[in-house]
C-alpha cells in the first residue's frame, strides 16, 4: 500500500495496466476519496498529458451522473487525481456476486433491470450532450450506490471531446477501450470514423451481460475478438435468457447493430424505449406479447454524414460547418 501526505489510504479498489485505484480520507476534512495514481514510476509526457486531460474532462461534466473530480496532484514523479467517492460497486463486481446475496451472477430480473437501465441510458445521454464521447462504457465504469439506487459513470481517461473521430489501424492488445465492449468502428479495422454511438454499442454489449450474465462474444484471443464485434452476430438475449421480452432483446441487439445508422442514433430515443417497456411492465405485469416499434422517439439532434463519404474530409468538415452554422447562428447584438 502506498503512502500519499494528507490521505490515509484504506483499501486498493482497482488495478489496471497503467494506473491503481485507491479508496482513503483526506486527512484535512476526514471527506472519504477515491486517489486514481498513474502506475509508473515514471510515465511518458504523453501519459501524464492523458491524465491532466481526463481531469479536465471529469472535472468539467458537472452531472449528477458522473463522478466528481475535486483536484489533481502532484506526487513525486507522477499525478494522482482526486475523485469523490460515490460509495458503490461497480457492475463488473454486482454480475460476479450470487443473485441470494443480492448479486446479479447469472442475469438481472426485468423489472431491477429497466429502471436501473434508463438511469444509465439518461446518464449517457447528458455526457453526450455535454459534447463527450466516452469510449469505454463497460460495467467496470459504472457504479451503483445501493442505498441510494443511483448510479454513475466514471473513468474518462480515453475520452474524446471531438464530435467525430478518426481511427487507426492497431494491434488489438493496444486498443483504446475495452476489446470485449468495444464498438466495429473503435477497432481501428473498418474504413469509418467514430462518434457518440460508439457509446451505445458498449452499452449494448454491458446491457447484453446485465441481463444473461455472459458476453455476447467469449474468447481470449483478442484477434478473434475483433473479428467478432466486426463480423458475428450475438445470439439474441431472448434466446439465453427466456425470461427476457423479445421486445428488451431487440431493443440490445439494435443498439449492438454492427452499422452505426442502424443503432439508435441517441440516447434519448433509448432511454424513450426503457420507460415505453417500463410503464407496460408496472401496468400489465409482464412484457410477454408487447411490441413496439422501436426508435420512433430517437433524434441524434446531430448531422451525421454517411460513412460513404469518406476520403472526402474537406468536404465533409464543410458539411459538417454549415450544419453548424445553421443550428447554432450567432446571437444578434440587437437580440433581447
Amino acid at each position: 500500500m502506498i503512502t500519499i501526505p494528507n490521505y490515509q489510504i484504506t483499501q486498493k479498489i482497482y488495478e489496471s495496466a497503467k494506473s491503481l485505484v485507491y479508496r482513503g480520507i483526506c486527512s484535512e476534512n476526514n471527506q472519504p476519496v477515491i486517489l486514481k495514481v498513474l502506475k509508473a514510476d515514471y510515465p511518458t509526457k504523453e501519459e501524464l498529458s492523458r491524465y491532466q486531460q481526463e481531469y479536465e474532462i471529469t472535472r468539467s461534466l458537472t452531472l449528477p451522473g458522473v463522478i466528481k473530480a475535486y483536484h489533481i496532484e502532484k506526487y513525486q514523479n507522477t499525478l494522482i487525481i482526486i475523485l469523490e467517492d460515490f460509495g458503490g460497486e461497480s457492475l463488473k463486481q454486482l454480475m460476479a456476486i450470487p443473485t441470494f446475496e443480492k448479486g446479479w451472477q447469472g442475469g438481472i430480473s426485468i423489472s431491477d433491470f429497466l429502471p436501473l437501465a434508463i438511469q444509465i441510458a439518461h446518464n449517457l445521454g447528458e455526457i453526450h450532450a455535454a459534447n463527450i464521447i466516452h469510449k469505454d462504457i463497460n460495467p467496470s465504469n459504472i457504479i451503483l450506490n445501493h442505498d441510494t439506487n443511483q448510479f454513475k459513470i466514471i473513468d474518462f481517461c480515453i475520452a474524446s471531446r471531438l464530435k467525430r473521430e478518426k481511427t487507426t489501424l492497431k494491434n488489438p492488445e493496444h486498443l483504446e477501450g475495452t476489446l470485449a465492449y468495444i464498438s466495429p468502428e473503435q477497432t481501428g479495422r473498418i474504413n469509418r470514423s467514430i462518434d457518440y454511438r460508439t457509446d451505445l454499442y458498449s452499452l449494448g454489449v454491458t446491457f447484453y451481460e446485465m441481463l444473461t450474465g455472459l458476453q455476447p462474444f467469449n474468447s481470449t484471443d483478442s484477434l478473434e475478438l475483433v473479428h467478432c464485434h466486426i463480423a458475428k452476430t450475438p445470439v439474441p438475449v431472448g434466446e439465453i435468457n427466456s425470461d427476457v421480452p423479445n421486445v428488451l432483446s431487440d431493443i440490445v441487439m439494435k443498439l449492438m447493430a454492427k452499422n452505426a445508422e442502424d443503432r439508435y442514433q441517441s440516447a434519448v430515443g433509448l432511454k424513450f424505449d426503457l420507460e415505453t417497456c417500463l410503464k407496460n411492465l408496472e401496468g400489465f405485469q409482464n412484457l410477454r406479447g408487447f411490441s413496439v416499434e422501436l426508435a420512433q422517439h430517437d433524434f441524434s439532434g446531430r448531422f451525421q454524414i454517411p460513412q460513404k463519404l469518406y476520403g472526402r474530409e474537406k468536404e465533409v468538415q464543410t458539411l459538417l460547418q454549415a450544419f453548424e452554422r445553421v443550428a447554432n447562428p450567432p446571437q444578434s447584438p440587437f437580440a433581447k
